[in-house]
C-alpha cells in the first residue's frame, strides 16, 4: 500500500486529529510484497508486520477491543472488507 500523506490534506488533518485519542482506530492492511501491518490511525510506522494476515486480524482486534475503538480489515488491494465496532462494548 503505498504512502499517500500529503496527497489529500484533509484526509491527512482527519487521521492525525485521531492519533493517540481514544477515537484511533486499527487497521490490517497490506505491506510489502506479501506481508501485513497493523497501524494506527494518524501513526506511520505500524505496530505488528506479519506474513500471516490472520495474525494481523486477531491483534487489530485485541487492540481495538480493549480500545473500544473500531478494527478494519483492508484486503490485499487496500480496500476495506470488513469494519469490527468494539464502541459499543464498554
Amino acid at each position: 500500500m503505498a504512502n499517500t500523506r500529503g496527497e489529500n490534506p484533509e484526509r491527512d488533518q482527519y487521521f492525525e486529529k485521531r492519533a493517540g485519542t481514544d477515537e484511533a482506530r486499527y487497521h490490517v492492511v497490506p505491506h510489502d510484497d506479501k506481508g501485513w501491518a497493523v497501524k494506527e490511525e494518524g501513526k506511520d510506522e505500524p505496530l505488528l508486520t506479519t506474513g500471516d494476515r490472520k495474525e494481523a486480524m486477531d491483534e487489530a482486534k485485541r487492540r481495538a477491543e480493549e480500545a473500544g475503538t473500531m478494527a478494519i480489515i483492508h484486503n490485499e488491494h487496500g480496500r476495506i472488507e470488513d469494519q469490527i465496532n468494539y464502541q459499543d462494548n464498554q
